[in-house]
């Protein structure tokens, strides 16, 4: 038996992007509940950004749910199992190979073993900087800083450009890049004319990388400006959709992508693009599409098997008020599993 249930998360702020700004998410949580054993998964689809999106989700995701063939018996059915969901649903899909492999693993919080889920070594992540007036991102910075972090992820492309600016000015005279590596986000929000301009101005700034700086779907101007190597460059919202993984890679050539599972399809069509990824010599990390403790543990964990050095961005969990209990800490700029595997549940 599958169950379906919804949960909306409360920001602590007003989360602000390109896009707009967030201050609530709704989850779809599913519970397999069979010979004895239970298994969950998390659905989170974003509003702009998941072609599944709508505003109340359960009566699509049911009437999916409801014509699921027979459990698959073993972790390698999986895979083909999810073809059951159509290709257009990927954090339905995110959500039932979450919750088989918690029901195959018996439950336990553990849905990968390794080194991190065992809590013997942690992952490294970005603190995130959402957009906001220049006060109340510089108290976001601060408070990053404070905290031990060593890698920040800007949300830019919503406030002018030139606070924008002054913003990072602020942060590079105060640290240096072999100190703080910066990344910043613009999530489409650059039109084609003017993004080589502003790749300029942000490259003064010793920057990591820049995610998305212009709309996904523009395949030959993103190519183009990945050629021209002002700023390295990390394809996001590009990925989402796409099947044909290294056709996409091959024209576009981007030094990095950016890998969120909830957007991708889960798991297994994430390890996909790492696969395509890597076989051209490109980089990469993953991070949640922000997701409640219970997806976050899960991708962290999966994460953690490819022993990727790069800060991953996985320091989503603290965002809402109405978050379920965590079997994760940060502490340093590093996430850690505590100890005693743990993982909630929204079915309580």
């Amino acid at each position: 038996m599958i169950q379906l249930k919804s949960h909306t998360l409360n920001f602590h702020f007003e989360a602000g992007t390109s896009r707009g700004v967030l201050t609530q998410k709704t989850s779809y949580f599913l519970r397999i509940e069979q010979d004895g054993r239970t298994g969950i998964g998390e659905a989170g689809p974003l509003r702009g950004l998941s072609p599944e999106f709508e505003e109340d989700c359960t009566a699509t995701f049911q009437r999916i749910i409801d014509q699921l063939p027979e459990l698959p018996n073993t972790i390698s059915e999986i895979p083909e199992y999810l073809e059951n969901i159509p290709f257009a649903f990927p954090s339905l899909r995110m959500a039932l190979e979450m919750a088989l492999l918690d029901w195959m693993e018996e439950g336990n919080g553990q849905y990968f073993l390794n080194q991190f889920s065992t809590n013997e070594v942690p992952i490294p992540i970005n603190g995130l900087i959402w957009m906001g007036n220049p006060t109340f991102m510089r108290e976001q910075i601060d408070a990053k800083l404070a905290a031990g972090y060593n890698c920040l992820k800007l949300k830019i492309g919503a406030i002018d450009f030139e606070q924008e600016i002054d913003i990072l000015r602020d942060i590079r005279t105060r640290y240096v890049a072999t100190d703080l590596s910066i990344r910043v986000d613009a999530n489409g929000a650059f039109a084609i004319s003017e993004a080589a301009g502003k790749l300029e101005r942000l490259a003064q700034f010793d920057l990591h990388s820049i995610e998305q700086p212009i709309r996904a779907g523009q395949w030959e101007a993103m190519h183009d400006l990945c050629a021209e190597n002002i700023l390295p460059i990390a394809l996001d919202e590009e990925l989402i959709g796409v099947e044909n993984r290294a056709s996409l890679l091959a024209a576009i050539k981007p030094p990095y992508i950016i890998l969120k599972p909830s957007l991708l399809g889960g798991f297994y069509a994430t390890r996909l693009w790492i696969e395509a990824a890597e076989a051209q010599g490109i980089a990469w990390w993953i991070t949640s599409a922000l997701e409640s403790n219970i997806g976050l543990q899960a991708i962290a964990q999966f994460t953690a098997g490819f022993n990727n050095p790069l800060p991953q961005g996985l320091g989503t969990g603290q965002l809402y008020t109405n978050n379920f209990e965590s079997g994760l800490y940060i502490q340093q700029g590093n996430i850690f599993q505590k100890s005693g595997l743990q993982r909630a549940t929204p079915f309580d």
